[in-house]
């Protein structure tokens, strides 16, 4: 069984603020979050292992189950109540923003893991064609001297020293003025930059030759990605917390910052990790769920996945503020002058803090070889999920023999809408897309989900449809967070959240009008395809009176259930035993769900089209 998150937060800025590089080892898709908490991590801690348990693994849970039962993606599975089918549409329209701007965040670790094949890292010093007379680094700072710079005099060491904490240091210019060469406003697009457009097709190349036999493939490539990025987090953390002022990191990791519980900010921050994180509502865990065999125990697979993937978090904000804390010492400042959020963290704070280790380039290639395996990984799980939605909706025998280039398709036009991404203006998008294609319309999916599969199917419907799959209903705790807490917390927070808004900036850029706009059209693009398609729905549904056609768009359809002829007993089983001649027999999703023989993680033979 795998799954994605589909990560993470608000997409990539929640992903490079909150907890480290985090999965867990049993998805099987590799999705990953990274970035540690950010700042405020001892208030974020509290409401993030409270959303968490009543929201987090709750949902995950809902989407596994839902996944498995009907074995089919985020768009068939809504034969469970048709009229909601535009949710699953939402889902693929969340999926397809993050997938454009995910791969742009994978190309240019790409292109840092390329530039650290020297042996001085070119972020170390301030004597680079790109440097400004600004510029004041670590290394500078400590030697007093570069390959440029006289030495400085020793009555200027505390001018030196107090130029150094107010500095533009060369991590930072080496990504403004050299990687992305920013343009001075969102609209001025300037040059493309070609070094990134060409990490881009990399990156692009690499995920369709990984996923050009669907899920069989991907799932063995993703046994190394998934595990490695594990040894490289123990490697880093083993070399931080040796580091002098590591503990100092550390402790601004875990000391808690209660002033700041009441925030909604706070709260938002930690239901958007948490849906990233799980990979709640992207449309992710239905599709890989649905490869699952059916009687599979995914109960347990989602409270040992959620732990497992939670607790990575926390250990890999270990491993981010001891190496903050040793570079904090070394400056001689707060360890909250040093830690930074966003891209600031992935690619300018942390690249400045190897800087200072020995033998600097290899830590560096680790850390950004480790970055790509994680995006890769959750970029392999969102490229599948809309290139299944897609086979599914068409259906036809076709387009089921020629997924592959389905594939090579859905590649090309997300290689094609990253372009602009690479361009001067391209990190004020990708942004603008982290914080505004995929936040709130998350939560807002996930809630019209719990909703529709409570209240209009029917809690006691899925109830008994989870125990014909595992044998068991599902415990009491879930059933209440299914039906009460879980939509209830999502809605406070999702008002709240609109409450205390404030529009987006990027250091000290603050963004127009115009573009804010955009933004929300974004976010409102995924969400207002719910109510379209019931719109549409109702208008297609049979029915004298309104109230009818209602009733009639929102019960399940006739080929709701499980997938198998096999597994359709009880209420699902056919009155009439079909024959060859009626032309009807229910079919899985995917013909090799039920023709390929794998063994699972218990050792028995099982019938499926993925690995475990």
């Amino acid at each position: 069984m795998r799954q994605c998150r589909t990560g993470a937060g608000r997409g990539v800025n929640e992903r490079w603020r909150h907890a480290g590089c985090e999965r867990s080892p049993r998805d099987g898709c590799s999705s990953w979050t990274c970035g540690p908490f950010f700042p405020r991590t001892g208030a974020f801690m509290f409401p993030y292992f409270i959303m968490l348990i009543f929201c987090g693994i709750p949902l995950f849970f809902m989407e596994l189950s839902f996944g498995q039962f009907a074995s089919q993606g985020c768009l068939g599975v809504w034969r469970i109540s048709p009229m909601f089918k535009g949710v699953g549409y939402g889902m693929m329209v969340v999926s397809t923003y993050i997938g454009i701007y995910y791969n742009v965040v994978i190309c240019i670790a790409f292109y840092y893991f390329f530039s650290s094949m020297t042996h001085v890292l070119p972020w170390a010093y301030c004597n680079n064609p790109w440097n400004t007379r600004d510029c004041a680094g670590v290394l500078d700072a400590s030697n007093l001297t570069n390959g440029s710079r006289p030495a400085a005099p020793s009555n200027n060491l505390s001018q030196l020293f107090n130029h150094t904490l107010q500095r533009t240091s060369p991590s930072e210019e080496y990504w403004r003025l050299y990687v992305l060469k920013l343009s001075d406003d969102i609209g001025n697009f300037g040059e493309v930059r070609l070094p990134l457009l060409g990490c881009l097709g990399v990156s692009w190349v690499v995920v369709f030759l990984c996923l050009i036999r669907g899920v069989k493939s991907s799932g063995k490539v993703v046994y190394f990605t998934a595990t490695f990025p594990y040894v490289v987090l123990t490697i880093l953390f083993v070399r931080g917390v040796t580091l002098e002022g590591a503990f100092t990191g550390i402790m601004y990791y875990v000391t808690p910052q209660w002033d700041k519980i009441l925030e909604a900010k706070v709260w938002g921050d930690a239901a958007s990790q948490i849906f990233y994180s799980l990979g709640c509502a992207w449309g992710g865990l239905i599709t890989m769920a649905s490869y699952n065999k059916f009687h599979n125990n995914c109960y347990r697979d989602s409270v040992i996945i959620s732990i497992t993937n939670c607790a990575t978090s926390v250990y890999a904000g270990f491993v981010i503020f001891s190496i903050l804390g040793f570079m904090a010492n070394h400056l001689g400042v707060d360890v909250s002058r040093v830690a930074d959020h966003g891209p600031g963290l992935a690619f300018v704070a942390y690249p400045e803090a190897l800087t200072l280790l020995p033998i600097s380039p290899l830590w560096s290639l680790l850390f950004f070889f480790m970055l790509i395996l994680l995006g890769l990984g959750t970029q392999f799980c969102l490229l599948e999920t809309l290139v299944t939605a897609i086979v599914d909706e068409v259906g036809n025998e076709w387009i089921l023999q020629k997924k592959t280039y389905v594939t090579l398709a859905v590649a090309v036009a997300g290689f094609l809408l990253g372009i602009p991404l690479t361009s001067q203006a391209g990190i004020y998008w990708l942004l603008l897309m982290d914080n505004y294609a995929a936040s709130f319309s998350l939560v807002v999916i996930s809630c019209i989900m719990c909703v529709s599969i409570m209240y209009i199917y029917g809690h006691r419907s899925y109830f008994q449809d989870i125990q014909m799959m595992l044998g068991f209903p599902p415990p009491l705790f879930f059933q209440i967070c299914w039906r009460f807490v879980s939509p209830a917390i999502i809605f406070f927070i999702l008002v709240f959240t609109v409450i205390q808004y404030r529009p987006i900036t990027y250091n000290h850029y603050q963004y127009p009008g115009w573009a804010v706009a955009i933004g929300f059209l974004m976010a409102l693009s995924s969400v207002l395809c719910i109510p379209f398609y019931a719109l549409f729905q109702l208008c297609r549904t049979e029915g004298d009176t309104l109230l009818q056609r209602l009733k009639n768009a929102t019960k399940p359809s006739r080929d709701w259930g499980p997938a198998l002829l096999e597994h359709r007993t009880g209420r699902y089983a056919p009155t009439i035993a079909p024959s060859p001649e009626d032309g009807f027999e229910v079919q899985p999703l995917h013909p090799d769900k039920a023709q390929i023989p794998i063994v699972g993680s218990n050792g028995s033979s099982r019938l499926q089209d993925s690995r475990i």
